[in-house]
């Protein structure tokens, strides 16, 4: 998840964003549609700068404000795509923007997670090449992991579970990348006291670095500080505002870029990772 990344699925947000209303979407104070807008393309653009292609999906007004996030509908292997089914009612829709890009970009599709199973990417983290960990919890259920793990088998890749606590209830948006980014080859950002514990094992015996982010601006930013994107080893994106996790990770050898995201990411409840579907990393 750390290697550079090269090509990357993205949907710049439009009308869709900026007529949702707030209450619908479970999006907090400081919620402005144009704003967030504004601070999505200034995002873009140092995603395109570090010389990653983007594939657009376009937001054509279907009112699906969420689609901006398209690190949740699909996953990506180095074989192919799987379509995954949202645990989020109004974000059902979204799978099949997905199928059709990939299908135009010439990416196989491996398969699909069916109802009543539900995998969300935000619970999808690879702990190594052929080991994903996966979340269960609000968004992504059991079912959803047996269904992935069957579509995975024949790679040679295993899929284990781990739960999630509710955090702040079944509306708001805990995912396994809510506790943990990785920054590069072994090194991870964290939010320990959320970590399910055989998780925080796993990483261990694997020999990661796990660097704890602080208390307090995980509470201050819905836990948006954790959130960030690696466009290289130990090159990371994150959203602004948060100096006490940006320190922590610079001494631990990365090099981090910020961009204002108070409209954006803080109030949607999204950051730099669910805002981009890695496709292909080098």
């Amino acid at each position: 998840m750390t290697p550079p990344l090269k090509r990357v699925i993205m949907r710049a947000p439009g009308d869709s964003l900026r007529q949702a209303k707030a209450e619908d979407w479970h999006y907090g104070p400081g919620f402005d549609g144009n704003r967030a807008i504004e601070q999505f393309g200034i995002f873009a653009g140092l995603v395109s700068a570090s010389g990653t292609e983007i594939i657009w999906i376009e937001d054509s007004g279907d009112g699906l404000a969420d689609a901006m996030f398209t690190h949740d509908p699909s996953l990506v292997t180095d074989k192919g795509a799987v379509i995954l089914r949202m645990g989020k009612p109004g974000r059902m829709a979204e799978p099949d923007l997905h199928e059709a890009a990939y299908k135009a970009a010439g990416i196989p599709i491996l398969g699909r997670i069916e109802a009543p199973g539900s995998v969300e990417g935000g619970d999808c983290v690879w702990a190594d090449a052929t080991t994903l960990a996966v979340g269960r919890g609000v968004r992504t259920n059991q079912a959803g992991i047996e269904q992935l793990g069957e579509i995975l088998a024949p790679l040679g890749v295993s899929v284990l579970g781990f739960d999630l606590p509710l955090g702040n209830g079944a509306d708001a948006c805990l995912h396994l990348m809510s506790v943990v980014s990785p920054l590069a080859e072994k090194l991870a950002l964290v939010y320990a006291p959320m970590l399910p514990v055989a998780f925080w094992q796993l990483l261990k015996d694997r020999g990661y670095t796990l660097v704890e982010a602080p208390d307090d601006e995980f509470a201050a930013s819905n836990g948006l500080n954790l959130n960030v994107l690696a466009l290289a080893p130990g090159e990371v994106i994150m959203v602004d505002g948060f100096p006490k996790t940006r320190v922590l990770m610079e001494q631990a050898g990365c090099k981090v870029t910020s961009f204002n995201a108070d409209a954006l990411c803080i109030p949607c409840e999204g950051g730099p990772t669910c805002l981009t579907r890695p496709v292909w990393r080098e």
